[in-house]
């Protein structure tokens, strides 16, 4: 099988295995739903029906459904993954969608973390015992877990990663 190069403006659906990669460094469907299951224990389950697509180098969409041909379009479903780094990292609008299922690397916050993290602001967080690196943040909202997005842990600190524009104000408003 003859190797092709990643075209940045294009999509191209991910290999379903790495056997049947094409490009160097692209992931494949089955890794994508393996570090999902192995970093936040979300079953693989929870994507069927849903298809991945790369466009630029390790950006991975998730479209709900088949696409004959997307490679004309700007956008298809959701901005999904970074793959192509030393660390996978999931974006906050996956881990908002897909996070309330995770089992695994993810922390709760209180209502004025809550509120710092959505603000963007990063904060000591010494007591977290769980794995170090990309963790799903999530707060309780009307009785129910509720995915922020995603934090960065490292030595002891939460670091915020929500992006710049989606930034919000959750503090909370006396009403009469």
């Amino acid at each position: 099988m003859s190797e092709r190069t990643n075209r940045g403006q294009r999509f191209d659906r991910l290999p379903a295995t790495p056997a049947e990669r094409t490009v160097a460094g692209r992931a494949s469907r089955r890794e994508v739903l393996d570090w999902w299951d192995e970093r936040f224990g979300i079953p693989p389950v929870t994507f069927e029906g849903y298809t991945f697509w790369e466009k630029g180098a390790g950006k991975v969409w998730i479209f709900n459904g088949e696409a004959a041909d997307p490679t004309s379009v700007e956008a298809i479903g959701m901005t999904f993954l970074r793959t192509r780094q030393e660390h996978w990292k999931p974006t906050m609008r996956a881990a908002q969608r897909f996070g309330r299922t995770a089992t695994r690397n993810v922390i709760e916050l209180d209502p004025e973390q809550a509120a710092r993290f959505a603000a963007g602001e990063d904060q000591s967080m010494p007591g977290w015992d769980g794995d170090w690196g990309y963790l799903i943040v999530t707060h309780k909202l009307a009785g129910e877990q509720a995915s922020l997005g995603v934090g960065l842990y490292l030595h002891g600190e939460l670091r915020s990663v929500v992006p710049k524009g989606s930034r919000e104000d959750l503090a909370v408003i006396d009403r009469d």
